[in-house]
């Protein structure tokens, strides 16, 4: 190979041979496609580990609102994926242990990697006479590769309020 003033120059690379012929690749060229397989595979590992990131539900706060309690929940899904829908299923349990209200709560839309706080009630129930909130179930997890069971799995609970909050 020459270059303009009609010197030879040694071009390094390496050659390879396929279905378009014999192919010189430079060391840019390498470096790039080099690249670019392992980000896409860093890619694909990063979107697994997205699927598996823990899901954090903080019970963060119980207010009067008339007869109900007014429940503000910390909804943290800053190392997962995006969610369309993620519906779950409540309990309160008054302080003698005995199930009183049941709630289904779609927290979804969720972000992926971002925490949001969602605010709902459980009815015909005073805030003081809650003694224990359980997730019972997650009812729908639109996104998550692995389904509903999968978001279950990876959901954690804890709580701000002063009473538990279970799974």
């Amino acid at each position: 190979m020459t270059d303009r003033a009609g010197r030879g120059r040694t071009v390094t690379g390496r050659v390879f041979s396929g279905a378009f012929g014999r192919i010189r690749l430079g060391r840019a060229a390498l470096a790039a496609t080099a690249c670019l397989a392992f980000g896409g595979a860093a890619a694909a590992q990063e979107a697994a580990s997205a699927d598996k990131a823990p899901l954090k539900l903080q019970l963060n706060r119980l207010e009067p609102a008339g007869e109900a309690c007014r429940v503000t929940l910390l909804v943290d899904n800053g190392r997962g994926g995006a969610l369309k829908s993620y519906k779950v299923d409540l309990f309160a349990f008054d302080t003698e242990g005995v199930a009183q209200k049941r709630v289904a709560v779609e927290l979804g839309p969720l972000p992926a990697r971002k925490t949001t706080v969602k605010i709902f009630e459980f009815s015909g129930i005073g805030c003081p006479k809650i003694g224990r909130v359980l997730l019972n179930d997650v009812l729908a997890c639109e996104g998550d590769a692995g389904g509903r069971d999968a978001c279950l799995e990876r959901t954690e609970t804890e709580t701000k309020a002063g009473v538990p909050f279970d799974r």
